[in-house]
C-alpha cells in the first residue's frame, strides 16, 4: 500500500489526514475516526486499523479533528463532516461507496456521519447515551484519569480496559460539553435518528466503560424507522479497540454487505 501523510483537508483550521491507498482497490472508501474521549489522540492512533482495511483493498482516510476542552461540541463533529465533504469533491472518489468507522469518541462520530449522510457505519464502544445518563448520575463526581490525561499517545487497545468507570465517563462527556446545558441536551446521536440514516454495526463489551443502554436505545430507534442495525456484545470488560480481534470478522462482513455487493 501507499500511505500519504498530512494531507490537508481544512486549510482554515490546519486539519490534516493520512490516506492509505491499497495496492489493488476494491472500489470502496472508509473514513476512520480515532477515539480518545474527544480530548486526546490523533490520526496515528489508528494506523493499525487503517492498514488492515487497506490490505483488503479499501481506500482509508484517517483525519485529525479538533479536541476539547479548547474546542467543544460540536466542533469535532463539524470537522469530520468536513472530511466527508472534502472526499466528495476530491479526485479520490469516482463511483466508490463510502463507509465510516470509529471507536469510543470516534464511534460516536461515525454514528453521527451515518445519521447525517446515510453512510454504512461501524461503532465500537461509541458514546451514545449522554443527557439521560447524566441526569440519572447526578451523584457521580467527575474524575479524569491521570494516566490518560498525561499520556495522550497511549495505545488505544490499552485504554479503559478495566470495565465501568462512571466518574471518568462523566468527566470526558462534560469536558466535551464545557458543562453547558444546551450542548449536553444536543450531544447524543439519539436526537438525530431518522429513516435516512445508514445501516449500522454497533458493538460494546458486556462490562465496559461505555453504558450498554445506549446501544439498546439506538438499536430500537433505528429499527423503529426501518434502518438496518446489527449489534454485538463481547464477553468481558474491554473497551473499543481492546476487543477489535473479536469484533473484526463481524465488521468485515458488515462492510462487505453494504459496500462491496452490487
Amino acid at each position: 500500500m501507499k500511505i500519504l501523510t498530512d494531507v490537508m483537508y481544512d486549510e482554515k483550521n490546519q486539519l490534516k489526514m493520512d490516506i492509505y491507498q491499497p495496492e489493488k482497490s476494491n472500489g470502496a472508501v472508509l473514513i476512520d475516526i480515532h477515539g480518545g474521549g474527544w480530548f486526546q489522540g490523533d490520526k496515528t492512533k489508528d494506523q493499525d486499523w487503517a492498514q488492515i482495511w487497506a490490505d483488503q483493498g479499501y481506500l482509508v482516510l484517517v483525519p485529525n479533528y479538533r479536541l476539547a476542552p479548547e474546542f467543544l461540541y460540536p466542533t469535532a463533529l463539524d470537522d469530520v463532516k468536513n472530511v466527508y465533504h472534502w472526499l466528495k469533491k476530491s479526485d479520490y472518489l469516482e463511483k466508490q461507496k463510502i463507509g465510516v468507522y470509529g471507536s469510543s469518541a470516534g464511534g460516536n462520530l461515525a454514528i453521527e456521519l451515518s445519521l447525517a449522510f446515510g453512510l454504512p457505519a461501524v461503532s465500537l464502544s461509541g458514546i451514545i447515551q449522554i443527557e439521560d445518563w447524566l441526569a440519572a448520575h447526578q451523584d457521580v463526581t467527575p474524575q479524569p484519569k491521570a494516566a490518560q490525561v498525561n499520556n495522550p499517545n497511549l495505545a488505544s487497545n490499552l485504554i479503559d480496559q478495566d470495565g465501568g468507570d462512571d466518574r471518568f465517563y462523566k468527566w470526558f462527556v462534560l469536558n466535551y460539553a464545557g458543562n453547558q446545558a444546551e450542548k449536553i441536551k444536543d450531544m447524543s446521536p439519539l436526537n438525530r435518528v431518522s429513516a435516512t440514516a445508514g445501516p449500522m454495526f454497533i458493538a460494546n463489551s458486556l462490562n465496559e466503560l461505555v453504558p450498554n443502554e445506549g446501544v439498546w436505545l439506538l438499536e430500537a430507534a433505528l429499527a423503529e424507522v426501518g434502518v438496518p442495525v446489527m449489534t454485538k456484545f463481547i464477553t468481558g470488560s474491554a473497551h473499543a479497540k481492546g476487543y477489535l480481534t473479536e469484533a473484526q470478522p463481524y465488521v468485515e462482513l458488515f462492510f462487505k454487505q453494504y459496500l462491496l455487493k452490487n
